[in-house]
Formats: structure tokens, sequence, C-alpha cells
């Protein structure tokens, strides 16, 4: 077990004030990284990473995602340096374009062309924090602007649930990050997929993030019951039953999770179990985990000891 084995912990928190000392407790734990949400209705993630990075030494902070709708591109790049301003070289800026159906509920947006919309968003946020400023016309945005200063350490990553996002983040940027995605498509077809994007390019294939459940228990079918409790909506949404399908699993809107399925994503069993299959994911490609922790709530809360394992794990 290697300090450059990265594991961010999927956070969630039912207001500002406990996310923030869930993310300092995290910090004094020793977990490397955190990710939340951003946008939709939730609470303004940025913001909390703002606060977070005046309380915290050490902790990495991601958004996945951001999501594009919520804010102009030249927005989201200010946010993204006034945190970086305040914590250097810890934020990891994922953004995407998020449901459909949720967007246009929301926002009320006209959501067409999610990959040519995300492409120019990308292109104008990493302007502004690499060079300072922008003048972008494209047929989705148009921005002219200039920041006080530069931040380049900020990478923006963008999410990926089918190849064609993975060839996309490896044409633009600075790395994948999946949601729900079996492990055996992650680092097979999407990791090409990838390669494929950033040869395009003519530049290295950026990291990829693979976000998965993770519950360290002898009990499996206990973790299954806490995937199904806590993860459960996923195979009814249309572009992650798309993303099952394409990955070999039949009809997934109708079956939900199957025992395969969430097999596909789960990392359990005791703490060297867990840790022997981590290693395998990160051999395979994987550059970080976007870890998950479930619990199931009719048995052993479980969730301190699978914390503490990540510690452990990228000490």
């Amino acid at each position: 077990m290697t300090s450059n084995k990265v594991i961010g912990l999927d956070l969630r928190g039912n207001s500002p004030s406990d996310s923030l000392a869930s993310i300092i407790e995290a910090d004094k734990m020793g977990i490397p990284a955190v990710w939340m949400t951003s946008g939709g209705g939730s609470s303004d993630t940025l913001s909390l990473f703002a606060a977070a990075g005046s309380n915290t030494k050490n902790i990495l902070f991601g958004t996945s995602i951001a999501q594009t709708w919520s804010r102009h591109p030249i927005v989201m790049a200010e946010q993204a340096f006034t945190i970086s301003s305040l914590a250097p070289g810890r934020l990891r800026l994922g953004i995407g374009s998020g449901h459909q159906a949720m967007m246009e509920k929301t926002f009320g947006v006209d959501f067409k062309k999610p990959l040519g919309h995300v492409k120019e968003y990308v292109a104008i946020v990493k302007e502004l924090l690499i060079s300072g400023q922008t003048s972008f016309q494209g047929n989705h945005y148009s921005a002219n602007a200039s920041l006080k200063g530069t931040a380049p350490e900020v990478p923006v990553m963008i999410s990926a649930l089918r190849q064609g996002a993975y060839r996309t983040a490896g044409e633009i940027a600075d790395g994948a990050i999946s949601w729900v995605c079996p492990h055996f498509y992650a680092t097979g077809e999407a990791l090409s997929s990838l390669k494929e994007g950033a040869a395009k390019s003519g530049r290295q294939a950026p990291p990829l993030i693979l976000q998965s459940a993770i519950c360290i228990s002898e009990d499996r079918n206990g973790a299954r019951n806490a995937v199904r409790d806590q993860l459960g909506n996923y195979p009814s949404i249309d572009f992650c039953a798309r993303m099952f399908e394409q990955s070999g699993f039949e009809i997934t809107q109708k079956t939900g999770w199957t025992d395969e399925m969430i097999d596909s994503i789960l990392i359990t069993g005791n703490e060297e179990q867990a840790g022997k299959q981590l290693d395998n994911l990160f051999n395979s490609g994987v550059a970080e985990i976007l870890a998950s922790v479930v619990s199931d709530p009719s048995g052993a809360d479980t969730s301190e000891r699978s914390k503490k394992f990540i510690a452990e794990y990228c000490s």
C-alpha cells in the first residue's frame, strides 16, 4: 500500500455545516480527498470548499460533478480561482452537463448536444485558469473576461459514462470521472476510449477517476443491500441504463440492481480482500478511486470501518 494510490471520499451532508465538519474529520483521519456534487438545487459545493480550504491542511477537494447549466463558465472559473488561491493545488474541478430531465426541470434549459456544450465550457474555464483571460465565441457560449492571476494547478475534468464521453475527456479534459460504472467496463472499453481521444489530440491520456461503492464487511449480501439502499435509483435513469446495457447487462431499467450488476461496482470483504481488489484496479490503469461508502441499514454500521480502511490503504 503506497501513498500514490489515492482514494477520495464521496461526501454527502445534510447541511453545509455538517459537510464542512465531515471534510475536517476526513482531513484529520488522513483520507486523501473528498468529492462532492455541486449545483442542481443542493448547497453550493464550491463555496463549501472555499471554507474547507481555510479549515484543513492536506485534503484534496473535487466536484463530481459541478453541473454546467448552473453557472456561466466565467463564474465557474472565478470560483475555482478563488479556492485555488486559498488552498493551492488542492482543487480538482469536475464538470458535466448532468441528466437531461433534471436539468430541463431545474434550470429550464434547452438540453441539446451535451458533449459540444461541455467542450466549449471546458475551453473557457481552462483558458481563464491557465492564461488568466479568454475571448471565446462558440455555438453555445461566448465569453470575454480576465482574472487577476492564473491557477494552472486546477485540473478541469469531465464526467463520463459511455465511450463518446471518454473520448472527449481524452481529447480536451484533465481527467474523466465515472459514476456507477462496472469496473471491467471502466478498465476496458472506457480506458481504451480515453486513450483513443488523447492520441487524437496528440497528448498523454489524462487520469481515470473511478467511482466505486465500498463496504468493508464480511457480509456480501449486506453490502449488496447497502448499494440498493443508497445507490438504488441509478439503473432506472436512462443514461446510466444505456451504459449498463452497453456493458452487457440487459434491460436494466426494468430489472433494477441485480447481484451481478452490484458486484461489478462494489469493493467489499475484509480489509485484506478489499485491498487486493483496489490493487487490481490501480494496476489496471485507474488513477484514483472515488469511494461511495455504503453501509447496510439493517445490519452493522460499517461506514467508520470503511473510512478507516481508506485512510490506512492510502497512507
